[in-house]
């Protein structure tokens, strides 16, 4: 039998694998064409030709060694490469010393947090977060905190987050552009979080570290950008992966950036590296840190995930669907038709429409469409909302 702690995650566990299972149930029933599964935030690009060409160079390559292992950080050019990329909009520049390899995002996170908790420390996750936060942080022996976002904007509420640091607090996470949200945290914003930070660092006398998930960090639209958090916490970690950018979701390749003011960054990297190797990850894949290292610059065609967002923002606002225009990723996060979003969830499922309701995210009464489909699909599936909006107009007359 298996444990009683994974017993009790698999009830609450991710409902964006549950409605994709539900969809493939709804597929067999209906016919692909007559589904509409906006469940998983799984990449609809291929990769760049750039990536592609690289990788086949080094597959029929005659060099020696390109499989084995490497320092558990990684291959020291590939990551001043990585740190040459981060530095284009840094104030205090980075190096290879500063940068880890790892097995994607995921798996650079449980690397910061096996590194920096200890038994009972806090790590603060603004709601709606992605699901698998809770699960990481408690990896680790550590304790979520989640703070409620504004629903307006969806950025951090600056007063409670101040309520909530105390002397165990030892990260925050965040996560711009956000999952589910698609929004990007402004530059008053992150202020507001460091002036908090430094204020309660000064109070406990101790590090809190603010590590910034940045999977979609390629993927902004109408001229926004993200802001570097280097330049606005002393503390911070960025962690980043290839998945989104560069359509390689399946291959878990990313890294590990930490800021250049740390106090100790032999210790600090040591202890990434430690971690890196320790928790059987040992080091990120030989053959993708090469293939990565000479498209940095690269990405899927953004315009086309544009497309798809103005294209369901547009028909979904009209019907009458409220929420925030994302400036990123690619997903909506619109309020759902009833306060119960599972149940709102489970009667969309009826018109063939697979969502995730909000309280997989923390957030109830919401849900995420992800909108990294088939554009015809998104055509298709309009008459479908419509179908749905009509069904909820009739239930209240």
């Amino acid at each position: 039998m298996i444990s009683k702690e994974i017993q009790e995650n698999l009830k609450n566990a991710s409902w964006i694998r549950r409605m994709f299972v539900e969809g493939s149930k709804l597929r067999e029933q209906f016919g692909a064409e007559n589904v509409y599964d906006y469940s998983i935030g799984n990449p609809y690009f291929e990769p760049p030709k750039s990536v592609v060409e690289k990788l086949r160079s080094l597959v029929n390559s005659d060099e020696k060694g390109t499989h084995r292992y490497m320092d558990n950080a990684g291959y020291k050019d590939v990551r001043q490469k990585v740190a040459n990329a981060i530095n284009r909009d840094i104030k205090n520049p980075i190096s290879y010393e500063h940068v880890l390899m790892t097995v994607g995002a995921a798996g650079g996170i449980n690397v910061v947090l096996r590194t920096i908790l200890d038994a009972g420390d806090e790590v603060v996750i603004f709601a709606p977060y992605f699901a698998e936060y809770v699960f990481y942080i408690g990896n680790h022996n550590g304790v979520p905190k989640i703070i409620q976002t504004d629903a307006s904007t969806f950025e951090p509420d600056l007063s409670a987050f101040e309520s909530s640091i105390n002397e165990k607090t030892r990260a925050v996470i965040i996560n711009t552009p956000n999952n589910p949200t698609g929004v990007i945290y402004s530059e008053k914003t992150l202020n507001g979080l460091q002036a908090i930070l430094l204020k309660k660092e000064e109070t406990y006398g101790r590090e809190i570290y603010v590590i910034s998930d940045e999977p979609y960090k390629a993927l902004v639209y109408d001229g926004h950008k993200v802001p570097n958090v280097h330049n606005y916490f002393k503390h911070s970690i960025m962690v980043n992966s290839y998945s989104k950018s560069l359509g390689l979701a399946g291959e878990r390749i990313g890294y590990i950036a930490i800021n250049g003011q740390f106090s100790d960054v032999d210790l600090f990297m040591s202890g990434l590296a430690f971690s890196n190797r320790t928790l059987g990850f040992v080091n990120a894949p030989a053959l993708w840190q090469k293939v990565i290292s000479d498209s940095l610059e690269e990405s899927v065609d953004i315009g086309q995930y544009q497309e798809r967002r103005d294209l369901l923002y547009r028909a979904l606002t009209k019907m009458g669907f409220e929420m925030v225009e994302p400036q990123g990723a690619f997903y909506l996060f619109p309020k759902a038709l009833e306060s119960d979003d599972v149940k709102f969830v489970m009667e969309a499922k009826k018109f063939n429409i697979l969502l995730v309701p909000g309280s997989g995210f923390g957030f109830p009464g919401y849900f995420r469409i992800s909108y990294c489909v088939d554009l015809q699909m998104i055509e298709r599936s309009i008459k479908a909302f419509e179908a749905l909006v009509d069904y909820y107009k009739e239930k209240e007359a």
